[in-house]
Formats: structure tokens, C-alpha cells, sequence
């Protein structure tokens, strides 16, 4: 009876050696693929050149309201894919306020792109009331800042999901002489 209780408890040795091993390997898997393979990286954003939808021009009192559509493309270089909130985009002028973008909620598929169509309610009051404005006129140029911070979660392999939000500030040019529209846009992920 004593050499199968010692054989017994070799075997259970074996295994419980052999299940250490394989945890420990795992481990590391796992580590070096979310380091390299699964690593955030950061998406890109493009915004398209608006059209205009609609304008409305009143005299007394001074008021100009512009509708314009917007295109905005995300491209989602991560293996996980990302479902957002709603959330607001703000458009600024030299720092003033000057439109709000609201972003309906939506899932960018991983290593996909989506593109979302939106409009901006433009306030042109307050760009015409800006001491820069006629500068910006005689230049034939206008820059414009957009900033949106995007809150949902990434989900991998439909398997593990985590918080994720992603900011994105986008320096628009506007040429209006030329109709030209040019934009930079620079994105973080923080998960």
C-alpha cells in the first residue's frame, strides 16, 4: 500500500509541475502577443470637406446660422473593436465656441472603418464678432480646432472588454477662395 500512495503522490507532483509550466508559458504568450500583437495603437480620423445644408440669414437682429454636413472617417488599426457613447463634438474659433457635432453611438469594427455622417450647427455671430475674422478674411483662410472625446469599450474577440476612451483634436483650414479643405487630426486611446 505505501509504494502506491508514494507513486500516487509523484504523479500528482508530475502534474501539478507540468500545469505550472504550461500556466507560466501561457503567461508569457499572452504578455508578449498584448505587448506586440495587440498593442493599442492609435486610430486615425479623417474629416471630410463639408457641405452646406442650410443657411439662414436674418438682418434685425444681425444673426447667421449655417447647417453644415459632415463626413467623418474613423480607421481602426486594433484588433478589438471599439463601441462608443454618444457624445459632442465642439468646433472652435481662435478658442471660441463656434459650432457642436453630435456623434450618434456606433461600433467600429476591429481593423475596419466607419464613417460617420453628422452635421455642425455653425453660430456665425460669433465667428463674425471674432477680433480675427477680417484678418482671417484677407487671408482667405480660416482655422478652425475640433476636439471629441469618444467613452465606450473595446472588446476583443468578442471575449474580454475593457473601458476605453478616445480623444480626438482636429486642426481644420478652410480655404475658402480655393473651396479647399484641409484637416489634421491627432487621436489618443487610453484604456
Amino acid at each position: 500500500m505505501p509504494s502506491n500512495n508514494r507513486s500516487y503522490r509523484k504523479g500528482l507532483k508530475l502534474c501539478c509541475a507540468a500545469t505550472s509550466i504550461f500556466i507560466v508559458i501561457f503567461i508569457i504568450i499572452s504578455l508578449i502577443l498584448f505587448f506586440t500583437v495587440f498593442k493599442p495603437k492609435q486610430p486615425h480620423v479623417i474629416v471630410h470637406p463639408p457641405s452646406l445644408q442650410h443657411i439662414e440669414f436674418q438682418l434685425f437682429p444681425v444673426s447667421l446660422n449655417v447647417t453644415l454636413g459632415l463626413v467623418v472617417t474613423i480607421d481602426n488599426r486594433n484588433y478589438g473593436s471599439f463601441r462608443y457613447k454618444d457624445t459632442i463634438t465642439y468646433i472652435s474659433y481662435h478658442g471660441t465656441s463656434i459650432a457642436e457635432v453630435p456623434i450618434e453611438h456606433e461600433t467600429v469594427p476591429a481593423r475596419g472603418k466607419l464613417n460617420i455622417t453628422t452635421y455642425a450647427n455653425v453660430t456665425a455671430v460669433q465667428l463674425i464678432s471674432s477680433p480675427y475674422f477680417w484678418g482671417d478674411v484677407r487671408a482667405g483662410q480660416f482655422n478652425l480646432t475640433s476636439m471629441a472625446t469618444l467613452h465606450g469599450k473595446v472588446g476583443v474577440f468578442k471575449i474580454l472588454k475593457m473601458g476605453a476612451t478616445v480623444s480626438s483634436t482636429c486642426d481644420i483650414s478652410v480655404h475658402f477662395i480655393s473651396q479647399d479643405i484641409e484637416s489634421k487630426c491627432h487621436s489618443k486611446i487610453k484604456l
